[in-house]
């Protein structure tokens, strides 16, 4: 039996400037298609946006509760995120059929991610039972969401991704019941103590790439 090939690195792209989200979600579709066709290397998209409330497949109306920004339908799974100036966003598409056709382990890998990056920054983090997200310490001793995860995956290519709280306005949070969890708090990097630049924490993502890949598998891995 032929052993199962290593999918080349994807393609990383890295946004100093804020991109609109209706902008970043169209060619996040326009790059799923290509990717799927063959026509396009997968990618790994780093980036902030402009304040804006996304819906995904799950999000409840009542838990909306001042739209001061702009409200976009996001495609992915989950319900109300914001996006914002000081959130860094890790957009990962992905072929699947290369990689082992496992989308919970292409998410449960998503998760240990951003665990592991914020461990390289001297924070302790983790998954939660039943709570959707990566969650820490908050300065007030309880727990704190730090992190998103939100994905979409059409013709075996992900879509969306993951966000980290870096430094936002955490107030901006306030118009919407995040993640629909009302009973815990969003914190930050900032809030917690560390500050790290966009750039600074994108290399320390970047530096953890190679093992969120190699734990997703290669096609030929699963049946």
């Amino acid at each position: 039996m032929t052993a199962p090939s290593t999918p080349p690195t994807p393609e990383i792209c890295r946004e100093s400037k804020l991109v609109p989200y209706r902008a970043a979600l169209a060619e996040m579709e326009a790059r799923n298609r290509a990717i799927a066709a063959g026509e396009a290397a997968e990618l790994v998209w780093l980036l902030d946006h402009p304040p804006v409330y996304t819906a995904g497949t799950s999000a409840a109306g009542a838990e909306l509760l001042d739209p001061r920004f702009e409200v976009v339908e996001a495609g992915r799974g989950g319900r109300y995120t914001y996006h914002g100036p000081g959130q860094r966003i890790g957009y990962v598409l992905l072929d699947l059929s290369r990689r082992g056709r496992d989308v919970r382990n292409f998410v449960h890998s998503l998760e240990g991610w951003v665990i592991a990056v914020l461990g390289d920054l001297g924070l302790a983090s983790w998954r939660a039972e039943g709570r959707v997200g990566i969650w820490t310490t908050d300065i007030d001793g309880r727990e704190a969401k730090i992190g998103a995860i939100g994905v979409r995956v059409r013709r075996w290519v992900t879509m969306h991704g993951l966000s980290l709280n870096r430094a936002p306005d955490l107030d901006h949070f306030s118009g919407i019941v995040p993640c629909g969890i009302a009973e815990h708090g969003v914190t930050s990097l900032a809030r917690l103590g560390i500050d790290i630049t966009s750039e600074e924490l994108d290399q320390a993502l970047l530096a953890r790439l190679p093992d969120f890949l190699a734990a997703l598998g290669r096609c030929g891995d699963r049946p």
